[in-house]
C-alpha cells in the first residue's frame, strides 16, 4: 500500500474538494483509490475508486457505510489471512 496525497479542487459547478488518502495496487494489475471528498456544504464522502484495465467503477460512500464496510472487508481478512 502507497498512500497517496494532495488536495484538487473540483468542479466549480459541485464546490468540491478531492483529497487522495490511499492508492492500493490489487491482484491482477487491478488499482483501488480512496479520496475524501468534501463539499461547501460541510457533507464528506469517501470516494472509493477500482481501476480495472480501462474501466472504472466509483462509488462515493456516506461515513456509517464505510465503517460497515470497513468492518466487513476486515471480518473477511481475518478469516482467510495468512
Amino acid at each position: 500500500m502507497a498512500a497517496g496525497g494532495g488536495v484538487q479542487p473540483g468542479s466549480a459547478v459541485t464546490g468540491e474538494t478531492v483529497t487522495r488518502l490511499e492508492r492500493i495496487e490489487a491482484p491482477y494489475g487491478r488499482q483501488v483509490e480512496l479520496h475524501e471528498v468534501s463539499y461547501e456544504s460541510g457533507m464528506r464522502l469517501l470516494r472509493v475508486r477500482i481501476r480495472e484495465g480501462r474501466r472504472f467503477t466509483i462509488m462515493d460512500l456516506d461515513a456509517s457505510t464505510a465503517a460497515h464496510l470497513g468492518g466487513a472487508m476486515r471480518a473477511w481478512a481475518e478469516r482467510n489471512g495468512p
